[in-house]
């Protein structure tokens, strides 16, 4: 019998959205109708991450914690300088300067570990790649089940021998990154639903869907598909308890952004986002070099959003954006679930 990734008795869960817009109030919101939320662990500090986890914890509902694992890219120096010195004229914009040497970290991805396994939580997703197999059994002794987010069958296969518990397959039309384990690789376009069954015939792990949910059809053809629950982050973009900016919310409903599209421009990693100028821009340019060029643009795109410069903003969003409600979360669940 597979086991079940997930202690929830809606097989829906609520996507980690770094940067904002997963919550405690989102994840409050979704567990209170039977969804399993994820807190979101990218970009956050330690301490604000701890601090998260605590305030789920006192809900007493089960949840999950995602973590980017570190990424290893070398990035080309010269490329990256020229990429800034290409960005200028929009840093100018809001009086700020560019630094041309690039910045790379590794989210302190320690600190964050070791919160982790002193402090265990029923789930932990890892996004961008695996940490060593060490790492994943440490997690486990503890007893958390690791779940590894995968958009290849070649990724699916690397982490069932890490020896993950789960796999969250994540197709293309998802909104901001990808998960691909190679920052230089540009997701191959295939349905979510036929990617989850490419999986599921070359690797003997139980899978949450992620990507192009759109509706209560989508959720049941990826359910169909052989997928144990369903991850939703798009829809919940635009409700109330979600931390998504003003100008995000509006641009999500704006009828100037009529499409998506897979990008570097922001992070240099591939990130689907509506399409808008700053993307129109620098597209072309196509460097791949994550974390160094989310370090470049981020006072950048801050300052955007402050402004509410939609043009400047990364508008992180999904192919079903333009289905994606206002009102409470627990209503996009509810519309969403299975009868």
């Amino acid at each position: 019998m597979t086991a079940k990734l997930l202690d929830s008795p809606v097989p829906i869960a609520a996507a980690p959205m770094a940067g904002g817009p997963t919550t405690v109030a989102l994840a409050a919101a979704v567990a209170s109708v039977g969804a399993f939320p994820f807190l979101a662990g990218g970009y956050r500090t330690p301490h604000a991450l701890a601090s998260e986890i605590n305030r789920v914890r006192d809900l007493g509902v089960p949840f999950g914690v995602n973590l980017f694992v570190p990424c290893r890219h070398k990035v080309d120096k010269e490329a990256f300088a020229a990429y800034a010195t290409e960005l200028e004229p929009e840093a100018e914009v809001y009086d700020l300067h560019l630094d041309h040497s690039p910045i790379t970290d590794d989210d302190r991805w320690d600190e964050k570990f070791a919160l982790l396994t002193t402090r265990p939580v029923p789930v932990v997703s890892l996004t961008f790649g695996l940490p060593s197999p060490s790492d994943i059994t440490t997690l486990q002794d503890v007893g958390t089940r690791v779940l590894a987010t995968v958009t290849t069958v070649a990724e699916a296969s690397r982490a069932e021998e890490a020896g993950v518990d789960g796999l969250v397959v994540q197709g293309p039309d998802a909104g901001g990154h990808s998960a691909t384990f190679d920052p230089a690789h540009t997701p191959e376009p295939i349905g979510t639903a036929d990617l989850v069954r490419r999986v599921r015939k070359h690797a003997d792990l139980p899978v949450i869907a992620a990507g192009g949910v759109d509706g209560p059809d989508a959720v049941h053809r990826l359910l169909s598909a052989g997928a144990q629950a369903v991850a939703v982050g798009t829809l919940l973009l635009r409700t109330d308890e979600a931390g998504t900016s003003a100008a995000h919310k509006g641009a999500l409903a704006d009828p100037q952004y009529d499409d998506t599209v897979i990008t570097r421009a922001f992070t240099g990693r591939p990130a689907r986002a509506l399409r808008n100028g700053f993307i129109d821009r620098h597209q072309d340019t196509g460097l791949t070099g994550y974390p160094a060029v989310h370090h470049l643009t981020r006072a950048l795109r801050k300052a955007a959003t402050e402004a509410g410069d939609t043009d400047r903003m990364h508008l992180w969003a999904g192919t079903g954006y333009r289905d994606a409600p206002t009102g409470p979360a627990a209503d996009v669940i509810r519309w969403l679930s299975p009868s």
